[in-house]
């Protein structure tokens, strides 16, 4: 009869390098905290009071992940922007039904816990957090050998925020002669990296440390460039103007998203001609001799978010989100008709 005493490290799960871990986030977990947190990481449940004013506050909720991009950060080697990433694609999806980010939650499945590479995730989580003005006050780091490979990792996060119920928006409110204004991204973003690794790297035989004269910089920095976090902009403009519809522009590009903002029989008359965009989308095309639609239908080609207003407010809109980052530009005008979108590029 065999005695050997078998542990839960020996099947692959190291219940120290987990409290090793958390150890190494807790005060970048507590530098996200704001007024309203009322639980300390540790607990059961994060807990956070809704901040008060509010006569029927809507609380409005998202969930993603990161995608494929995180192939490239773990071919890099590069694992503390990849969580700016994870919030921004849940931050910004909130934020478009004009909900101020309240707080956010992570969850890390890795196939080994290394302490060091799951603080620099979360480093990258605290400081979207911060950006988004939202507290991190959870988060689960799951170990999870034979389902995950020993370098692999997944990422997921959730966020909540919180609106006055009058001031939902829904895009209902768009009407014929309505502005619309794009906020420029930083680069591909966190959406599409399934074609980009099927071009570059499978098909053309780059590498993450090739370097491309064109973008200045290798493949992999190129393509590792963190999604923008559009929160400072929009609640400031939620303040100064009546905003009738916004969208994040994520999987799917201008084609699936912006539609998703237009009420039945009416059309967002784009023309893009003019917008300014991170190179990497022209020597993605190029390598993988993608037709332009087809780029617009997947990339966020230049723009990351967009907002609805009425003609009479577009001096404003952009007179505030000038005082951000994100080089506010007019990109279209809504019209009647019945396909939603209009593209000129």
């Amino acid at each position: 009869m065999d005695n050997t005493k078998i542990t839960y490290k020996d099947a692959g799960v190291d219940k120290e390098a987990g409290y090793e871990s958390v150890q190494k986030i807790k005060g970048m977990v507590a530098s996200t905290y704001t007024p309203f947190v009322l639980s300390s990481l540790g607990s059961f449940g994060g807990t956070v009071a809704i901040p008060a004013g509010y006569k029927e506050p809507l609380l409005v909720s998202g969930t993603d992940g990161v995608g494929t991009k995180l192939i490239v950060a773990q071919k890099m080697d590069k694992h503390d922007t990849v969580g700016i990433d994870l919030v921004a694609m849940c931050v910004n999806d909130v934020l478009c039904h004009g909900a101020m980010p309240l707080y956010f939650l992570d969850y890390i499945a890795c196939g080994k816990n290394e302490p060091d590479k799951i603080a620099l995730i979360v480093k990258g989580v605290t400081e979207g957090c911060k950006k988004a003005g939202c507290a991190l006050i959870g988060g689960e780091t799951a170990e999870m050998p034979g389902m995950y490979a020993i370098d692999d990792y997944d990422l997921a996060g959730f966020a909540t925020g919180v609106v006055e119920k009058e001031k939902f928006i829904t895009g209902e409110k768009v009407k014929e002669g309505d502005v619309l204004i794009g906020l420029a991204s930083s680069g591909v973003h966190s959406n599409g990296f399934s074609l980009v690794r099927k071009i570059l790297f499978d098909l053309k035989g780059y590498t993450v440390d090739s370097y491309i004269e064109e973008l200045g910089m290798t493949v992999g920095e190129a393509l590792l460039v963190p999604t923008e976090i559009y929160v400072k902009d929009i609640m400031a403009l939620l303040e100064e103007v009546d905003v009738h519809g916004m969208c994040h522009i994520t999987g799917g590009g201008y084609i699936e998203n912006v539609p998703r903002m237009i009420p039945d029989g009416l059309c967002a008359d784009m023309d893009v001609k003019n917008v300014k965009y991170n190179p990497v989308f022209d020597f993605i095309a190029k390598e993988g001799n993608i037709e332009m639609m087809e780029m617009f239908s997947t990339f966020n080609m230049g723009i990351g978010f967009m907002v609805a207003v009425d003609e009479k407010d577009v001096d404003k809109t952009i007179e505030v989100l000038s005082k951000f980052e994100h080089n506010p530009q007019v990109v279209g005008k809504i019209t009647k008709g019945e396909e939603k979108i209009c593209l000129k590029y």
